[in-house]
């Protein structure tokens, strides 16, 4: 008589495992983000003995300050837009950006850009929330564009300075970058060039008929999942981009950007806007720039593009997207907001005299 053995059932994990471990993981990461500049400072400056003064030093305590800074963000914000897009499914999503009429999305992806905090290193996680959700790619673009560009703390800085009227013609400008740069990509057929493996992740909720409600251990796996799998394909990226940032930041000396931005030469916006796309930094990393720019006589329209183009066409975020979407789309889309950018330049530069 033969005894057939029964197939051994994996033991679920427990329900509180999860969840725990996220909760001690969030504890981590935010006793360590508060301490990054401290780390950094200490293994530029004691460990490998180099001096706060030099450019060297600056550059490599830059890059060691960014480098875990952005994996940091970059892991985070995986985390966090995966389990928020768990509670959407891509009807609901298509329903409020992707049924609507060109133009009318675009115009609600950039509002919601405006509104939502995201910086560079939220990129690929976002763009790929919103193919898989169904979302046209020129409105996409609408979003990726009006997240960097309008920013609350370059809003501040323009009311403070020059009053609701300048602010607002910032706002209204970037605004229309982002509607229009959208729109153009989208009309571009741009589907042909995304990479395959970003068509090919599914949320688990586009069959027919078919209703599904994860549990929170289901989301939270979800959502580790993403950051593995995400974090693992870009991070080179995010490094040079950021080794290509700290080099430019410690050597390219300030007097001569602002040269450069203060000439009233017809090329000084232009050249703003390229000496702008290798610099790595947020809004507020470049306030101290624009501040210093504008007290050494460089002109609003010029610096504001300097700023807009060093948010908007970073160097790390389009090596980021490099690894969602191919080489010619993301020529084209700096094409277009580079362009965009200009204008707004000469437009301050002729308001503002």
């Amino acid at each position: 008589m033969t005894t057939q053995t029964q197939p051994t059932i994996p033991a679920e994990r427990p329900s509180w495992q999860l969840p725990t471990v996220t909760i001690l993981t969030a504890v981590i990461w935010l006793l360590v983000w508060g301490q990054l500049q401290n780390l950094a400072d200490w293994l530029s400056y004691s460990l490998l003995g180099l001096s706060a003064d030099t450019r060297l030093g600056e550059s490599v305590n830059f890059f060691l300050y960014d480098v875990p800074k952005i994996i940091l963000l970059l892991g985070g914000m995986i985390f966090l837009v995966t389990l928020l897009r768990s509670f959407f499914s891509a009807e609901q999503t298509r329903a409020a950006l992707g049924g609507k009429r060109e133009g009318v999305g675009n115009i609600l992806a950039a509002g919601l850009g405006v509104l939502t905090p995201f910086c560079s290193c939220s990129a690929v996680p976002l763009f790929i929330g919103f193919v898989e959700s169904g979302i046209p790619l020129g409105v996409t673009f609408s979003f990726l564009i009006a997240t960097p560009v309008v920013n609350e703390i370059a809003l501040a800085m323009l009311f403070g300075l020059f009053g609701w009227k300048i602010a607002g013609l910032y706002l209204v400008t970037g605004l229309i970058i982002a509607v229009v740069g959208g729109m153009a990509i989208g009309r571009l057929n741009p589907e042909k060039y995304v990479e395959e493996f970003v068509w090919q992740i599914q949320m688990g909720d586009n069959v027919a008929g078919v209703t599904y409600k994860p549990s929170w251990n289901d989301r939270i796996g979800d959502a580790w999942g993403s950051v593995k799998e995400i974090v693992g394909k870009v991070w080179l990226y995010v490094v040079i981009g950021i080794a290509i940032g700290a080099g430019i930041h410690g050597y390219v000396p300030e007097d001569f950007l602002a040269n450069i931005m203060g000439r009233s030469a017809w090329w000084s916006v232009p050249a703003a806007v390229i000496l702008g796309v290798p610099l790595y930094s947020n809004a507020a990393g470049v306030i101290p720039i624009v501040y210093a720019l504008m007290e050494k006589g460089a002109a609003l329209g010029t610096v504001l593009a300097f700023m807009m183009s060093v948010v908007a066409l970073s160097l790390p975020e389009m090596l980021i997207l490099k690894r969602v979407i191919k080489a010619k789309l993301i020529g084209i889309f700096i094409a277009i907001v580079a362009f965009a950018i200009i204008l707004t330049g000469y437009l301050f530069n002729f308001v503002i005299r």
